[in-house]
């Protein structure tokens, strides 16, 4: 399959790459400061120009998404409309603008994240962002067929506990190839409308 990867050059977006073209996929990747291509895709027009660049693809898949880390007292609306631009309108936009560009069976694949079911200080923004994201899978699945779409949903990556461990307290880990092998079980399967929590 010819794949569209956001967000390649982060921690998670790496693992995805180097899982699907393991797996023999032609990878396409993007990120604001690297990639194959660079666009910033929490910019609509830039996703318009990602897709007229990238042309017919089989899979559209997001390792991205930014959220401001405050205290509910200290988050101003600002904070949560960044949220929404940066986690929820872009991967929102990705389907939006692609149903009529992937394939006839293509897929998307969003990135959510466990703080929609177990929230944590600090985390509302990102888990209002991650439920809306795993609400809209739910409702586009439904209107996008035979097209499909979920998201991946992971709690803390095992192999960044050092960095952000602390954010999660108590939450089991998981490791990133457990993760990157939600992607392959989205973009190779045949479910649509799933929230694959990790």
């Amino acid at each position: 399959m010819k794949i569209v990867l956001i967000g390649a050059g982060g921690t998670l977006g790496t693992a995805v790459h180097t899982t699907l073209t393991g797996r023999g996929h032609e990878v396409v990747t993007v990120g604001r400061s690297s990639g194959d291509l660079r666009h910033d895709f929490t910019d609509p027009a830039q996703i318009t120009e990602l897709y007229e660049r990238v042309g017919r693809v089989d899979a559209v898949v997001s390792a991205a998404g930014d959220v401001p880390w405050k205290p509910v007292t200290e988050m101003t609306a600002q904070d949560y409309l960044d949220a929404f631009r940066g986690k929820v309108l872009s991967q929102l936009e990705l389907v939006r603008q692609g149903v009529g560009r992937i394939a006839e069976r293509g897929s998307f694949t969003l990135i959510t994240g466990v703080l929609a079911r177990e929230p944590v200080p600090t985390g509302s923004a990102a888990s209002m962002a991650n439920g809306a994201v795993e609400a809209f899978v739910r409702a586009a699945a439904i209107e996008i067929a035979p097209q499909r779409v979920n998201a991946v949903s992971p709690t803390v990556f095992t192999e960044s506990l050092d960095a952000y461990g602390d954010f999660f307290p108590g939450m089991e880990a998981v490791d990133l190839a457990k993760v990157a092998r939600a992607y392959v079980r989205s973009v190779e399967g045949a479910q649509t409308g799933q929230v694959y929590a990790l």
